[in-house]
């Protein structure tokens, strides 16, 4: 057996020994050994093989199936610019701690700075973006994995194979193989939290700060103060469109808390942010504090959900959240007119429960924030790390490959953007709604509307269909303009990969539309 099957068959061995249960393989030569013993051990089926021919895409394959299983993945590629594909996904989760296993193949260090084809310098490509790197030499083994350094975001191992590369016709290593799963969650333990306000305040971020919704749930209601969520298809008790509701400065001038307590990030509201800042008290909850978000001001700061030892909300406090919700909610269900205010309404509340719900960042994961009435019943997942567009297909088919029932909304430049994410050979079921206003609406609603040069640099109009981009790739598609038309499709059985487009007024209309939703909570 030669160093480079011997080093391959090795970490393979480790990673399904872990309990890992999926990988994720982009083609190419140089990671062959890692390839091939990663496919004998799926033909035992002892790992589950993903295969994408895009390293980005790939990528974000591999976040989707982390973000719905909770468990580490590793993706595989070859060396040279593949490596670099990889970077966008190893940024978002190193914001969100994700446990993204890096192997990257390469050629031997003595061939650097040669001229050798496919060669430049992979080692420590991703900077402080990862946990633990180690540039690994082909007769560098036996070796163990940095298993330890996941519980807290990626990691990258930079493999040097060198000739020979196709491996012997042994699969004893196959049968020496014994699962024994690791727990790969944080070992930090929790505080308490102290605090004497009545008039408090929780926040909770999209992505929770990568705790799981069980949990913060028990927390929100031992705690028993107003819940902002910015997600409200997970926490039913949120108050309802609280964003929307505290863009008036009058109403956030009445509802000034004394603490207010942050779960993760708030990332999607100018409006929430600017409440947050009225609070004398501010409390952070956030295992990222520990990594990425090491400066994150706070008066007390927690990286686990701590005890608590705090005040009951007073009856007025409460009930003046709950007077001012019911009027905004009111006021947000008499909108009649169709666009993606309530495009966003009818999918939150239409959404079949049980089902698993990806929302791609820019206007629709506001949207679904502003206007969702809050319920149970789904579980949904976002891209809140950096928040990018890229990577959102490739994010919701991995979730969807571990989910009974997916469904994915996009805007039609995130959509567009990761195409190549359609290309899957798999059995996998995802419904996806693009809400297509033909370019960044999100910019419309910015304060560069407006200024000379908007629409080519910021509006990019692309004037593509993207219900027959999907139709030409071989996915189901259809188009919709209506919200009738909008709750049969969600009615209709996830079955396969397929697209509904919804056309929406222009971007200009939907700005206009939301400026009136705010000026209108002024008279609350």
């Amino acid at each position: 057996m030669n160093d480079s099957t011997s080093l391959a068959r090795v970490i393979v061995r480790q990673i399904i020994e872990a309990g890992i249960t999926d990988v994720v393989i982009s083609p190419g030569s140089r990671n062959a050994p890692l390839s091939l013993a990663f496919y004998a051990a799926s033909e035992r089926g002892l790992i589950k093989l993903h295969v994408r021919i895009d390293e980005r895409t790939a990528a974000f394959f591999a976040l989707g199936i982390i973000k719905a299983t909770g468990r580490p993945v590793p993706v595989v590629c070859t060396s040279g610019t593949a490596v670099a594909n990889y970077h966008p996904a190893v940024l978002e989760a190193s914001h969100t701690n994700a446990p993204l296993l890096v192997l990257t193949a390469d050629r031997p260090a003595i061939l650097r700075k040669t001229g050798a084809n496919q060669t430049t310098e992979q080692a420590r490509i991703y900077g402080k973006a990862v946990r633990y790197f180690a540039d690994v030499d082909g007769p560098v083994f036996p070796m163990e994995l940095p298993f330890d350094s996941l519980r807290n975001g990626p990691v990258h191992l930079n493999l040097q194979f060198d000739e020979p590369m196709l491996p012997d016709e042994s699969k004893q290593w196959l049968d020496e193989i014994k699962v024994a799963p690791r727990i790969f969650e944080s070992r930090t333990k929790a505080g308490v939290l102290k605090d004497d306000a009545n008039r408090g305040v929780l926040i909770i971020g999209h992505d929770r700060g990568g705790l799981s919704v069980d949990a913060v749930q028990e927390f929100a209601d031992k705690l028993a103060w107003p819940v902002i969520a910015e997600d409200p298809l997970s926490f039913p008790q949120a108050v309802a469109h609280a964003s929307i509701l505290l863009t008036s400065s009058e109403i956030r001038a009445a509802l000034i808390p004394q603490t207010v307590v942050i779960i993760g990030r708030t990332t999607l509201s100018r409006s929430i942010n600017a409440f947050i800042k009225l609070a004398p008290t501010q409390i952070v909850i956030d295992p990222r504090i520990a990594t990425v978000d090491t400066d994150r001001k706070a008066d007390k700061r927690f990286t686990q959900i701590p005890n608590l030892d705090v005040r009951k909300a007073s009856d007025d406090w409460l009930a003046q959240w709950d007077k001012f919700s019911t009027r905004a909610k009111k006021s947000i269900d008499s909108i009649s007119t169709f666009g993606e205010a309530t495009v966003a309404r009818t999918i939150g509340a239409h959404l079949p429960a049980g089902s698993s719900l990806f929302i791609s960042s820019s206007r629709p994961i506001r949207d679904i924030e502003g206007f969702a009435s809050p319920r149970d019943g789904l579980t949904t997942y976002a891209n809140r790390g950096l928040a990018g567009i890229d990577g959102n297909i490739s994010t919701a088919l991995g979730i969807a490959s571990s989910s009974k029932q997916t469904f994915a909304v996009l805007g039609d430049l995130s959509f567009l953007h990761d195409l190549t994410g359609l290309i899957t050979g798999e059995d996998i079921n995802c419904a996806f709604i693009v809400i297509n206003n033909d370019g960044g609406g999100i910019f419309s609603t910015l304060p560069q509307r407006g200024v000379d040069g908007f629409e080519t640099v910021f509006g990019t109009s692309h004037g593509l269909d993207p219900a027959a981009i999907a139709s030409a790739m071989g996915i189901k598609s259809s188009t919709i303009d209506s919200l009738d038309g909008l709750k049969k499709a969600i009615n209709q059985p996830v079955k396969g990969i397929s697209v509904v487009v919804v056309n929406v007024p222009s971007r200009e209309a939907n700005a206009d539309s939301l400026k009136a939703i705010y000026e209108s909570m002024n008279s609350i």
